[in-house]
């Protein structure tokens, strides 16, 4: 598949077939991914393929307080778990209440069900070994990300090209130190992601994004738009 195609066509999808995916898929899949830049190269990303059914269960079953506080919140009139705009909603509330219902994070059943798809990859970053230029930032951490979402996006988009399709989810993140103990991740990880993975139901090939107007500017935020 060309690369333009393949990037352009690249979507987060939550419905799959029950068809397998094979180890060798898999290592294709990785074997082209592993590819991606880090900080200072120095690779410190990990991938756990999830083939317990059970083990997978127990990983969706993680990421129900979140998607309950998501929804909760959007309902709000919030953007969820906003790091600016400190939410009104009462989290432990929320977090005993049962149904999370649909969000736009995705559905829940995406996650009640994630026993059922073919394989689910977990990716973790090692932070002993990342270069993080803003750690002495007053505000949430972005840049560790940049050594380890290239490859989350490379995985997508090389399983593209096996007729595969995922999705980037992190609802499970707030349960980092059950998924330490689950998978048996080393202190020093973090878990970046959590990439569900199959034969789509339907594979969707026109995408709704923002024109390169819409999100770039010259020489300042509040410049002319690039191509005007």
């Amino acid at each position: 598949m060309e690369l333009l195609e393949a990037m352009r066509t690249t979507f987060s999808c939550r419905d799959f077939t029950d068809e397998p995916v094979t180890d060798d898929q898999l290592h294709r899949i990785l074997d082209a991914a592993r590819f991606a830049p880090s900080g200072g190269n120095r690779q410190g990303a990990h991938v756990v393929v999830v083939r317990d059914r059970d083990v997978r269960q127990r990983l969706g079953e993680l990421c129900g307080p979140t998607m309950r506080l998501y929804a909760a919140q959007g309902a709000a009139g919030e953007n969820p778990f906003n790091t600016v705009v400190e939410s009104r909603v009462d989290a432990e509330a929320v977090m005993a209440t049962e149904d999370p219902g649909d969000t736009a994070a995705g559905r829940s059943d995406l996650f009640e069900n994630l026993g059922n798809i073919p394989v689910v990859l977990m990716v973790s970053v090692d932070l002993s070994v990342v270069a993080s230029m803003d750690k002495d930032l007053d505000r949430v951490g972005l840049v560790t990300g940049a050594s380890v979402y290239p490859l989350v996006w490379n995985i997508l988009l090389a399983a593209r090209t096996e007729g595969l399709a995922g999705v980037v989810t992190t609802a499970v993140v707030p349960a980092e130190d059950e998924v330490r103990n689950l998978l048996g991740l080393p202190d020093t990880h973090a878990v970046a992601a959590m990439l569900p993975l199959g034969v789509p139901v339907r594979q969707l090939t026109k995408l709704s994004r923002r024109p390169v107007e819409d999100f770039t500017t010259v020489d300042r935020f509040d410049g002319q738009r690039l191509g005007h």
